[in-house]
């Protein structure tokens, strides 16, 4: 048997905190993707839900780890600890309309959810044939560090400030 990654040990937790929501009928899980990058020995585990009563906001968290985490992590010797951890990402997409009032009220929303050191960013997509005044909007919070193992409970909050960030969005648009 071998000794599982901590990609491979905070995905396990995350997706069954997620799952344990989605049996308990507090949100819906639209897509799961798993997935290796042969050629450039990466991972990336992305899972979306929504609220199960009312799916005009979508939730994506995204976990990643390169080449560099995994050597660092199976090669102590290279006495690269500090890099075997995760990129964790988490993404929300909804529409609403076009106006500079949304951007700035979502933002505040975001920042007193997840703290003010995190990295919001948000990106506005439309149809410029479309009559009306409706973007898509994708707001990614970024931890902009690695995240470790050690930090399994701080992971598992996240899910509970995932759902507060759901309710709260569909509130504001």
């Amino acid at each position: 048997m071998f000794d599982p990654t901590a990609f491979e040990n905070m995905k396990v937790v995350i997706d069954g905190a997620i799952y344990d929501e989605d049996l308990s009928g507090g949100i819906t899980i639209i897509d799961r993707n798993d997935l290796l990058n042969s050629a450039k020995l990466s991972r990336k585990y992305v899972v979306t839900f929504t609220s199960q009563a009312d799916n005009r906001v979508a939730c994506t968290f995204m976990m990643e780890a390169g080449l560099e985490n995994l050597a660092a992590e199976l090669l102590p010797s290279a006495q690269s600890e500090i890099l075997a951890g995760c990129q964790l990402f988490v993404k929300f997409t909804f529409m609403h309309p076009n106006e500079h009032y949304y951007f700035q009220t979502i933002e505040r929303c975001l920042k007193d959810i997840w703290g003010l050191e995190r990295t919001i960013s948000q990106s506005a997509f439309f149809n410029p044939f479309d009559e009306d005044n409706t973007i898509k909007n994708e707001a990614i919070i970024s931890f902009n560090r690695l995240v470790y193992e050690d930090q399994m409970d701080d992971i598992l909050e996240m899910v509970n400030y995932m759902i507060i960030s759901l309710e709260r969005l569909r509130a504001i648009i």
